[in-house]
């Protein structure tokens, strides 16, 4: 069988996954196999972080909201149930805002129902 040398495509493959690797210490930034290893580790660990944000980011919000809505005297879940009664299609983001920066608009948003 004739010897494949590949040539530039390996080195150019090496490289590119040596340049994620930059900021990284010792062996896993400067020798091949340690680094790849690194990087496909990296890179799951900044998938899953991504989606925890979501997740982060929501629990915020409820419980903003429901800190808000307890000084009103109703539960979050009350307040949620209200909302989608009387059709107000407003997101937790937008209203954890709304709690946090204008009470009195968020007071007047719990008597529109």
């Amino acid at each position: 069988m004739t010897r494949v040398k590949r040539g530039y495509v390996a080195i150019r493959r090496r490289n590119r996954i040596l340049e994620r690797a930059a900021g990284f210490r010792g062996a896993h930034s400067r020798l091949f196999r340690p680094t790849k290893q690194q990087v496909m580790k990296a890179l799951v660990a900044s998938k899953r972080d991504r989606d925890k944000r979501k997740r982060d980011f929501r629990k915020l919000w409820i419980s903003r909201i429901n800190a808000a809505v307890r000084k009103q005297g109703i539960s979050y879940s009350r307040f949620i149930h209200k909302l989608y009664q009387s059709k107000i299609l407003l997101n937790r983001k937008m209203i954890a805002q709304i709690a946090v920066l204008d009470e009195k608009g968020f007071t007047s948003l719990m008597n529109s129902f």
